[in-house]
């Protein structure tokens, strides 16, 4: 059975569809699936944004098959692990959450590098190109703990 795992942000165009395209660079499709959405529903059907198609590029990680949708309740039956950008997406992930369980599902990203600091990716939507640069990295540093860890599954 496939390990499933949602990445998740505000308006899932810049930083969960870079996270979604960097974790399924890294892992057996066969094995995992990765989707992500975002909290608000601004950007339903749309394109990621053209920086983070940009920098995804750079990288070998094409996101341009994703389309934006927003987080629901039901993602919690279809997730086993539900990874949010910042406090704010887990804050309004976690007031979705129908039960422990549901709540046990849903982390910090970057919990993967810091535990326990609750240390934020930025949201680079209204900065410039530099932004989206280190969320990739950011992203990809928690990427590659997290694929390592589900490889093991």
């Amino acid at each position: 059975m496939k390990t499933r795992v949602l990445m998740v942000c505000l308006g899932n165009i810049c930083r969960s569809p870079l996270a979604e395209g960097i974790l399924k660079s890294k892992v057996d499709p066969n094995k995992v699936s990765i989707d992500s959405a975002g909290t608000g529903s601004w950007h339903v059907d749309h394109l990621p944004d053209p920086r983070s198609i940009s920098v995804g590029k750079r990288y070998g990680v094409d996101i341009t098959g994703q389309r934006g949708r927003q987080f629901e309740p039901a993602d919690f039956d279809r997730f086993d692990h539900i990874y949010v950008m910042d406090t704010s997406n887990y804050d309004d992930v976690i007031a979705q959450a129908r039960n422990e369980e549901d709540k046990n599902k849903v982390q910090l990203i970057l919990d993967e590098i810091f535990p326990g600091e609750k240390v934020d990716v930025p949201d680079p939507y209204h900065g410039g190109e530099h932004g989206f640069e280190n969320v990739f990295q950011m992203l990809d540093e928690a990427c590659e703990i997290i694929a390592s860890k589900l490889n093991k599954e």
